[in-house]
């Protein structure tokens, strides 16, 4: 039987070879948001992973939208030439079908940070620290920045930077673009009560607290609709009172209205105060509550390392792809490895095919 972790699927007009997708991992390693060398590397290094769907790291609208000054961007054309440059290497090397993508996203109230090996807190005086915006400030935890509540205008005028992003993204040669409405960053920001506090058209309802990611999404298919679009969410805060499954459905359903082609389904970020049970595949149910709900295709992500569970979890129907990000850092081979473990025909480089019976061996011993 063929294993349909391996089976393709289309979305939005645009066919995968697989079910499995890079999840966007930070890497921290650009220069003013142009990809480096080190983002040659890993781009090269993904598209020969075996994955039908690369979603490169998250990747910001402007230069304050960033986590940290290693942040990668899409608001200059410096940061256009030095994508364009890391893709163009990542597309010669891939195999056939494989599909790349850039996470859009402004990270609001998280921005102006260190990066993880340096302490991950807020940028102090002496490292260059930038003022940061949100939807109401509201500082993200203790000792990091409040931040400045944005207008109505300047929403309007982040909403034309994401379409100069899409744009941009259009003539590196990207063949999708994802939205970040997860982890606490800006679009989060908006969605969650917890930190949107407005009292204008931009928060209270819910209607009112999806506007910003429902209207940016409307202008990113309307200006470039050969570029297929998904979101990523996360479809709840795991606390009392936060944004919940429930309208995590009804953000869906709308977006679905608007030209979304899927979700990607992660959670938390917004909030310390999240009680977050993970575990391998903890948040797969809110993936299947989503897919079922507004019936829209569906990634499922977090702790999916197991092949047998990848499997089970498209071909039972919970999701219809899964998304991995740290186990293709440990093993940038993982999905040489799902098809050895499932008996499925991996196409891989030519260059490479001689090590695929050594692998199905290792499989074999395990």
């Amino acid at each position: 039987m063929t294993a349909k972790l391996f089976s393709p699927i289309t979305l939005g007009g645009l066919e995968f070879p697989n079910r499995i997708a890079v999840a966007p991992m930070c890497q921290y390693s650009a220069d003013d948001g142009s990809a480096t060398d080190w983002h040659l590397y890993h781009w090269m290094n993904l598209a020969m992973s075996g994955a039908g769907m690369i979603t490169v790291e998250m990747t910001d609208v402007e230069r304050r939208g960033r986590i940290t000054h290693g942040c990668l961007g899409l608001y200059s054309d410096h940061n256009e030439a030095a994508a364009k440059r890391a893709l163009d290497a990542a597309k010669a090397v891939a195999a056939p079908r494989v599909k790349f993508g850039p996470q859009l996203a402004h990270a609001g109230r998280k921005a102006s940070n260190q990066r993880p090996w340096e302490g991950a807190g807020a940028l102090a005086p002496n490292e260059d620290p930038w003022p940061v915006v949100s939807a109401s400030a509201i500082p993200f935890t203790e000792g990091w920045q409040t931040p400045r509540a944005l207008e109505d205008d300047e929403i309007e005028h982040l909403i034309d930077l994401y379409e100069s992003a899409a744009l941009r993204a259009r003539r590196v040669g990207y063949d999708f673009i994802e939205l970040h409405g997860a982890h606490g960053y800006l679009f989060h920001q908006f969605l969650s009560p917890l930190s949107n506090k407005r009292t204008d058209r931009w928060g209270g309802s819910l209607e009112n607290r999806m506007r910003f990611l429902v209207e940016t999404a409307q202008r990113i298919r309307k200006t470039v609709p050969e570029l297929m679009l998904g979101v990523r969410m996360s479809i709840t805060e795991w606390v009392e009172g936060g944004f919940s499954p429930e309208e995590a459905i009804e953000v869906a359903k709308v977006l679905k209205a608007v030209g979304v082609s899927y979700i990607c389904c992660s959670s938390g970020g917004n909030v310390l105060t999240q009680n977050m049970p993970v575990g391998s595949g903890y948040q797969v149910h809110l993936a299947t509550a989503i897919r079922d709900g507004a019936d829209i295709p569906v990634r499922a992500v977090g702790m999916i390392d197991d092949p047998l569970l990848a499997e089970s979890i498209v071909s039972e129907g919970k999701a219809d792809m899964v998304a991995l990000a740290r186990p293709l850092l440990a093993d940038p081979r993982w999905p040489w490895r799902a098809a050895a473990t499932l008996g499925a025909e991996m196409e891989t480089a030519p260059q490479f095919a001689r090590s695929m019976p050594l692998m199905k061996r290792w499989v074999k011993k395990a």
